[in-house]
């Protein structure tokens, strides 16, 4: 007669055949490469191209960049972006903007305009009001508002306050052999308001404006 046995051996966990190092890396590498090329196609394609056709469907003329063209189709420039139509033949009998540290180039950069309390400030208004006095038609004591002598900070700000545009009139009309009364009516039409009163100020967006008056005598 045999023995009785005892209670079997607990179970332990199954073991696993090692892997080495060197396996468990390339593992890891390949995944990892695999997420970084995943992430540059949705983060740097795919959402760059979803974006841009939402937006072409809901804002076409913003997704294009705002251009503003010609009757014959001849892109002038972005509504965005202040031009610098008044450096040709056409300079005298068009609405100017606002002065340019960099001359209206998007590529150039610029320093920050001078501060209030910089003693530049003072020499640069000088310098811009002079110049506008002799080529703007202006008179001695005409008053210049601080918008029309004094570059914004972009150096490419394509607006200015109606009282900047106003005071521009008579030199246009003269330009354009067209009565005060004509270019009022055309500057009265391109003032923006904002949405809600003290919630902001009115503007002229310039070019829209100067694109209007090539319009008007058939320059454009």
């Amino acid at each position: 007669m045999s023995a009785p046995r005892g209670p079997p051996a607990p179970l332990g966990p199954p073991t696993e055949p090692a892997v080495p190092t060197e396996h468990r890396l390339r593992t890891h590498a390949r995944a990892a490469g695999i997420f970084l090329v995943l992430a540059l196609l949705l983060s740097g394609v795919v959402y760059p191209l979803a974006v841009s056709a939402v937006a072409e469907l809901l804002v076409p003329g913003s997704a294009g960049g705002s251009l503003l063209r010609c009757p014959n189709g001849t892109v002038v420039g972005s509504v965005d972006i202040a031009q610098n139509l008044s450096a040709g033949t056409l300079g005298p009998s068009l609405f100017w903007a606002r002065p340019s540290l960099t001359d209206y180039n998007t590529t150039l950069g610029a320093a920050v305009p001078p501060g209030p309390s910089d003693p530049a400030l003072g020499r640069l208004l000088n310098e811009t009001i002079d110049y506008m006095r002799l080529y703007g038609n202006l008179s001695v004591n005409a008053t210049v508002p601080f918008w029309y002598a004094a570059p914004s900070a972009s150096s490419v700000d394509p607006d200015l306050v109606p009282e900047a545009v106003l005071v521009q009139v008579p030199r246009v009309a003269q330009e354009n052999n067209l009565s005060v009364a004509e270019v009022l009516a055309l500057v009265n039409a391109h003032i923006s308001s904002p949405p809600l009163p003290y919630l902001g100020e009115s503007f002229v967006n310039v070019l829209e404006l100067d694109m209007a008056l090539l319009s008007l005598v058939g320059k454009c």
